[in-house]
């Protein structure tokens, strides 16, 4: 019996999987906005945005970290992109290092702001908001290569803009509402967890977010590799039966 008949797609595997990082983004950004002096980790509009308000002064706006994110979030997205360039389409086994090394930087976060005192050394702050940018960075930018049609995993701005102008209301087909509403309440009901786990320390919030990064790589490589060997079966068995025909 060929199991595979009773799994799900493959793509839609993948669309679950970033809709997964999109709930976690949530989380990550809640953390950041609310616990560490209100810098955006994954939304990088925000902090541009917060970056010119708080240029002008007298907003009580940071500017520091904001900055400080940003450019570890396009670090992270740099590198990830260079490592990804040589992987081919799909998920591969470029992704799957890209993806964990995503979890075990949450992990490690999860474990040094339970320990170091992030809210009393500014440096200490600083250094945790710049390495959960650089985290994030890598996340979306392989989520960009994974291709999973409107699932960013960092922003919705373009999947409310998506869903509003390609709605039945707008004259649209409605093309991907589903996944493009999904992402926008996963997004929120991140912020909501992220924003709850601080009531007990900055730690459960990573701490979840490292949860789902780690089911996020498993999953996606199992299937990889089951899909790798199918593919492989496949072309045994066409080669086979060329060979037994010629």
């Amino acid at each position: 019996m060929n199991r595979q008949k009773f799994l799900v797609r493959t793509d839609r595997l993948h669309l679950a999987l970033m809709l997964m990082l999109t709930f976690s983004t949530g989380v990550v950004d809640a953390v950041g906005y609310l616990g560490l002096d209100r810098v955006f980790t994954g939304n990088m509009t925000g902090n541009v945005v917060l970056l010119g308000m708080a240029v002008v002064g007298g907003t009580g706006l940071p500017i520091l970290r904001p900055a400080l994110a940003l450019a570890f979030f396009m670090l992270g997205a740099a590198l990830a992109g260079r490592v990804l360039r040589r992987g081919g389409e799909g998920w591969s086994a470029r992704t799957s290092a890209s993806f964990l090394t995503v979890a075990l930087g949450l992990w490690a976060l999860t474990v040094f702001v339970a320990l170091a005192p992030v809210h009393a050394e500014q440096s200490l702050g600083s250094t945790t908001t710049s390495a959960m940018a650089l985290v994030m960075g890598i996340q979306a930018a392989t989520a960009k290569k994974l291709k999973v049609a409107e699932i960013t995993t960092v922003v919705v701005t373009s999947t409310i803009t998506g869903l509003a102008a390609d709605s039945r209301l707008a004259g649209g087909s409605g093309v991907h509402w589903v996944r493009r509403a999904l992402a926008i309440v996963l997004i929120l009901l991140g912020a909501l967890t992220g924003s709850a786990a601080l009531l007990v320390g900055l730690w459960l919030g990573l701490g979840v977010a490292a949860v789902i990064a780690s089911v996020v790589v498993g999953v996606g490589h199992a299937r990889f590799r089951m899909d790798a060997r199918a593919a492989l079966a496949e072309v045994e068995e066409t080669a086979g039966v060329g060979a037994g025909v010629g």
